[in-house]
């Protein structure tokens, strides 16, 4: 088998944000067989310098006790297999000795979970192309614990940036957009209340009283049954524009239908 990017040249795709997904620089899918294999090329990826291997062990497998140096040295060997089915040289891209195991640092991957956290830090970038990053959480079908503090912390980072492009496509009157945003975060989290504004108001331009008044409940069943708490003052401020909105929208439509009918009552009185 022809090897490519062996030592320094090794250059990878790797996807943790849902499913674990890793390519080669020409394509090439690395097909890691088994959750235990893939567990360990995510957490080489994601923490890059070497780490000792009962390190590693005790975070893949914290209850296998003296068995997890075997179930690493497997893991270990599938990962490798992997690679070098897929062209490259494991030598490559591991860093391997007798006490350690990590990614060489002259290796270079292109990591989407650096990318979509560079993006939030970027300006030029901002929250509207990282949430479109931003596939799933961290490695999705994954169970294992080690990896949970880091999911969570992402997912975080995520809702944070589609509570941003909510609130800004909203200001923009990008209403469709603004609906969906908040839609999406409430999906992940029903307690998120700026989301339950964004739609509040989002109603209150081109929904109807009721759909306001129903919206704001939802927000108070939510946050009474949770937390034992009422709406904030800005998001009650916000339902009163809102039903004030609906309220002027149906004066406006009533006028224009008035005067369309007064003929008809003038010819009925005669």
């Amino acid at each position: 088998m022809v090897t490519i990017g062996s030592g320094p040249c090794v250059r990878l795709d790797v996807d943790l944000l849902g499913r674990l997904d890793a390519r080669t620089a020409v394509g090439r899918h690395i097909r890691l067989p088994g959750r235990h294999a893939q567990a360990l090329f995510a957490l080489l990826v994601l923490t890059r310098r070497p780490r000792s291997r009962e390190t590693i062990a005790a975070d893949l497998w914290p209850d296998a006790g003296v068995g997890s140096a075997g179930s690493l040295r497997q893991a270990l060997w599938l990962v490798r297999q992997g690679l070098a089915e897929a062209g490259i040289a494991p030598e490559g891209l591991l860093d391997i000795d007798g006490d350690t195991v990590g990614i060489r640092i002259d290796a270079h991957i292109d990591l989407d979970v650096t990318r979509f956290e560079a993006c939030l830090l970027d300006d030029a970038c901002g929250a509207e192309t990282a949430i479109e990053l931003y596939h799933g959480d961290l490695l999705e079908g994954l169970g294992h614990d080690c990896f949970a503090a880091e999911r969570e912390r992402l997912s975080d980072r995520y809702e944070d940036a589609l509570a941003i492009v909510a609130e800004r496509r909203l200001a923009a009157c990008e209403l469709v957009g603004a609906r969906a945003a908040a839609d999406r975060l409430l999906e992940r989290d029903p307690l998120r209340e700026e989301a339950h504004a964004v739609l509040i108001a989002v109603h209150g331009k081109i929904g109807s009283r009721s759909q306001v008044v129903r919206q704001h409940r939802r927000l108070q069943d939510v946050l009474q049954r949770e937390l034992g708490e009422a709406p904030l003052p800005d998001t009650e401020a916000i339902y009163r524009q809102a039903l004030d909105s609906t309220m002027r929208r149906a004066l406006e439509r009533a006028s224009e239908i008035e005067p369309e009918r007064m003929p008809v009552l003038v010819a009925v009185g005669r």
